[in-house]
């Protein structure tokens, strides 16, 4: 997610009437905004796992496609909603919409940090000097190098999403393609380096916190459903597509990269593509390659600080985060918002100071999951709160879909780790000052309002 729908959104509020999205466009919204860096580098976080790797892709994929079409079912059913936090809020109430909105913008800054810390691996391969820097604090000057070129008021727009998304997807294709030529070519390459870790029930929970990772924003094309045209059969079309397509491309790369590179090569890699690449093709030729990664890892690292800044600006405009992250510099940028979310993803990329870029990249990957999952959870949970409201009028299979996406999340909760659920948990605690800040205020506001004369303004 979400440039193109904060477009979308921006389009509207200045009163230009947006074009209806048909089933492509949703797809490809699906697709562009699910791929991000995270790909680059899971080859080598899920090394260690093995063939658990490839078992834990084909239950993501059920579990995936069940949120999609649990936020399919609630964007054709909620039309009139204003996204995942109205339908949370009009099914659980305003303390769980709060805590699962908290948690969500927890893991959007965590995503900064993660990004930041993937790009580094490839850009020492494309210019070797940097090698000589630590890497987290390569990571760290990333992160506010777009800091500061979205407090200028620089903006991405469409077309430099669209390249962007095109730029993400040549390392893909190109792998893909050269993996099956080598296929065909010399089948033997494929037997040569097999992984030899023991499948077991723990390395498959494990590995699907990863892999979950890679394939979230498979609710985009259910956001902006108020502008998608025919609505009921093209959201749940285009988002199963997107789902398909995306989760295709991942398990080829992997499949590719675990079965050509020796396993304990591709899990110290911090740029497995090169790797990967290096061993189809001549040496050297990876860092071509890594070049196209590094465009699209920075392109991403841009878009998602500027969507971090004006997340934090929507949650203090609704009175969720004190009222000064609302302020905008003179190029209309959220300055206290994006050097507050920067500060933020700072610190947690230097917390992993002493880790390897994969391991810190595969930590702070499966704590942005964790983050993700009671939004998730919360979503299933209000599709089984809508058919126990009207149990007659809507279907038993809307039952079963939303315990399928719950108990999905749940098996993915058990398999984050003690570790990053923990600092998840904690970040999201953080929150409840917050909630109780906002209650109070509400409150404080109503009593005023209702203690006010008629005559008065209503502020």
């Amino acid at each position: 997610m979400n440039e193109a729908t904060l477009a979308a959104g921006t389009a509207g509020e200045k009163g230009v009437a947006p074009r209806p999205l048909g089933f492509w466009m949703c797809t490809a919204l699906v697709i562009g905004n699910t791929i991000g860096m995270g790909i680059f580098l899971q080859p080598a976080s899920l090394a260690p796992f093995g063939h658990n790797a490839l078992i834990a892709w084909a239950i993501t994929i059920f579990g995936t496609v069940l949120l999609a079409l649990i936020f399919a079912h609630l964007a054709r059913r909620m039309a009139q909603a204003d996204g995942p936090y109205e339908y949370i809020r009009a099914t659980q109430g305003d303390g769980v919409a709060f805590l699962a909105m908290w948690c969500y913008w927890v893991s959007c800054w965590v995503t900064n940090a993660a990004l930041a810390v993937g790009v580094v691996g490839y850009l020492v391969a494309v210019v070797p000097a940097l090698g000589s820097i630590p890497p987290v604090l390569v990571a760290v000057g990333l992160i506010w190098l777009f800091v500061i070129v979205n407090l200028l008021g620089v903006r991405t727009g469409g077309g430099v999403q669209i390249v962007t998304t095109i730029v993400k997807l040549v390392p893909m294709v190109v792998i893909i393609a050269l993996g099956i030529w080598t296929l065909v070519a010399d089948p033997g390459a494929y037997t040569q380096n097999l992984p030899t870790t023991p499948v077991t029930m723990p390395s498959v929970l494990a590995a699907s916190a990863i892999v979950l990772y890679a394939m979230l924003g498979i609710e985009s094309a259910a956001v902006p459903a108020g502008q998608v045209r025919d609505p009921e059969r093209t959201i749940p079309r285009a988002t199963l597509a997107g789902t398909l397509i995306t989760a295709l491309v991942y398990v080829g790369v992997t499949v590719i990269a675990l079965f050509i590179v020796p396993q304990a090569t591709l899990s110290a890699s911090s740029a497995p593509f090169v790797e990967v690449l290096n061993r189809l093709s001549n040496a050297g030729g990876g860092r071509w390659l890594a070049l196209f990664i590094v465009v699209s890892g920075l392109g991403c690292l841009n878009g998602w600080t500027m969507l971090v800044g004006e997340l934090t600006r929507t949650l203090a405009a609704r009175g969720f985060v004190p009222e000064p992250l609302e302020r905008c510099n003179r190029y209309g940028a959220p300055a206290a918002a994006l050097i507050v979310t920067g500060l933020m993803a700072s610190v947690l990329a230097l917390m992993n100071y002493s880790k390897s870029l994969v391991d810190g990249f595969t930590f702070l990957t499966i704590v942005i999951t964790a983050a993700n999952l009671p939004l998730y959870l919360c979503c299933a949970l209000a599709l089984i709160v809508l058919w126990r409201r009207a149990p007659g009028t809507v279907s038993s299979a809307v039952l079963w879909l939303g315990l399928g996406g719950a108990f999905y999340t749940v098996f993915v909760f058990f398999g984050v780790g003690m570790k990053p659920l923990i600092l998840a948990l904690l970040l999201s605690a953080c929150g409840l000052p917050f909630y109780a800040w906002w209650r109070t205020r509400g409150r404080a506001a109503a009593t005023t309002r209702s203690a006010a004369p008629a005559v008065g303004i209503d502020r």
